[in-house]
């Protein structure tokens, strides 16, 4: 099998991204780089990570109170990050996200998305019609 890359890896550990990113740099896991420099992850660091208890579940069991269904509106995306906004009911929220992760979760005006708001962050979550 071959590594997966970052975005492949956190979904299937339970983490995100940027979780993944700063255990590189401190060393937590094992990663290898790609032809254009982008880090990738053996699967025999994913499969050590599974059933680690830092895993968070997805979905409707993610511990975040606020979560705001509803479907992309718009998305400018400039140098390496973008701006989502997705309509959810009466409500525009608005998130300030990575390049990586509006590919990574292919992210496209009109397309369901959840927002999910917890303290001072704001994830999105690709949703399903």
């Amino acid at each position: 099998m071959a590594d997966m890359t970052l975005g492949e890896a956190a979904k299937a550990i339970g983490v995100s991204v940027d979780t993944l990113r700063r255990w590189d740099r401190a060393g937590k896991i094992v990663t290898t780089r790609d032809a254009g420099n982008r880090r990738r992850v053996p699967p025999s660091e994913v499969q050590r990570l599974q059933g680690s208890p830092t895993r968070h579940e997805t979905g409707d069991t993610l511990s975040a109170r606020n979560r705001f269904p509803g479907v992309v509106r718009s998305i400018e995306v400039d140098g390496v990050m973008g701006l989502i906004e997705i309509q959810a009911g009466p409500f525009l929220v608005t998130a300030a996200v990575t390049r990586d992760a509006v590919d990574e979760l292919g992210l496209v005006e009109g397309a369901p998305a959840t927002a999910t708001v917890k303290a001072t962050s704001v994830m999105i979550e690709r949703g399903v019609r």
